[in-house]
């Protein structure tokens, strides 16, 4: 299968990779690491096994990759307004658009540009960082919870499932995405946000009583709202326990937040926070830590009003 990976971070980079291996055409649109792989090829430091590529096809541009079967879409939801642009040179009669993105909101984007039966989303659980340019470090998990925007479509998320199974990585296909998108804001919302908003990582959160007891109250705010939309199962308040204890086998996973703030760059806001936020709200669910932990967040960064 002939597949683009637009937003090759380390999401990006360690999907394609596997993607690749497994011998599909991947090309990946590059920026900061692209003169590294073009030179050295792309190297995975993993808990499965480490491997590299010693040719992989990246680009520049778009337009110098063409239409493809498959669009994978790891970009930080901050770059969703690049989608415009990126998108439509990539795109052919049959294909198939592929989010794996954070939050909430990110298949509705998609569907604005291209049509709505052939979106899919998937929920990723990863734990994964870049190294030096041209390496990407898979610390732990990876699996995939993969569904149709358009829930009649299910031929289409299970055939994407399997590509993705073929390649070595945990995948399902689910009846309700949405149901998935919230199960991991239920993890996003609380490590993301405390881990950036404190610059440490998961397990000195969880090692510290209260600001555990904090991460747990977020989750069941989390839950809550999660539980007031219309899913077709609703979450289990013991996912809270499991999340932690999936957690605590994490050791000092620094989130994606916490490393696109020190490095300075834009943090997911919109879609980890705000609108989830605002869906609870309109359903009457209040989530008060979560609401302050937005504010601080938006405080630090010098963002929102």
């Amino acid at each position: 299968m002939r597949i683009a990976v637009i937003g090759a971070g380390a999401l990006g980079l360690y999907y394609g990779a596997l993607l690749q291996r497994a011998g599909n055409e991947v090309l990946f649109l590059l920026r900061r690491d692209y003169e590294a792989i073009i030179r050295q090829g792309l190297t995975v430091r993993s808990i499965a096994g480490d491997f590299h590529l010693d040719q992989v096809r990246g680009y520049r541009s778009p337009g110098e990759i063409g239409p493809v079967d498959l669009v994978l879409v790891g970009l930080k939801t901050f770059d969703n307004r690049l989608l415009p642009e990126l998108l439509p040179p990539l795109l052919g009669p049959g294909t198939r658009v592929l989010t794996l993105q954070n939050g909430l909101g990110n298949e509705e984007a998609l569907a604005d540009l291209w049509d709505p039966g052939r979106v899919l989303g998937g929920v990723a659980f990863l734990c994964a960082n870049r190294g030096e340019p041209g390496t990407v470090h898979h610390l732990g998990a990876g699996h995939i919870f993969l569904g149709a925007y358009k829930q009649e479509n299910t031929s289409a998320a299970q055939e994407t499932a399997q590509l993705f199974r073929d390649a070595g990585v945990r995948c399902e296909a689910v009846p309700d995405l949405v149901r998935a998108r919230w199960e991991k804001l239920v993890w996003n919302i609380p490590f993301n946000g405390l881990c950036a908003l404190l610059d440490k990582p998961v397990d000195a959160l969880l090692a510290h009583g209260r600001s555990r007891q904090l991460v747990a109250d977020i989750m069941g705010e989390v839950v809550a709202a999660a539980n007031a939309q219309e899913l077709s199962n609703s979450l289990d308040e013991a996912l809270v326990g499991t999340m932690i204890t999936f957690t605590e086998a994490m050791g000092p996973y620094r989130p994606s937040m916490q490393i696109d703030r020190e490095e300075g760059r834009p943090l997911e806001l919109e879609a980890i926070f705000a609108r989830p936020l605002q869906r609870g709200k309109e359903r009457g669910v209040a989530m008060p830590r979560a609401e302050a932990l937005l504010a601080l967040l938006e405080m630090a960064v010098g963002t929102g009003g």
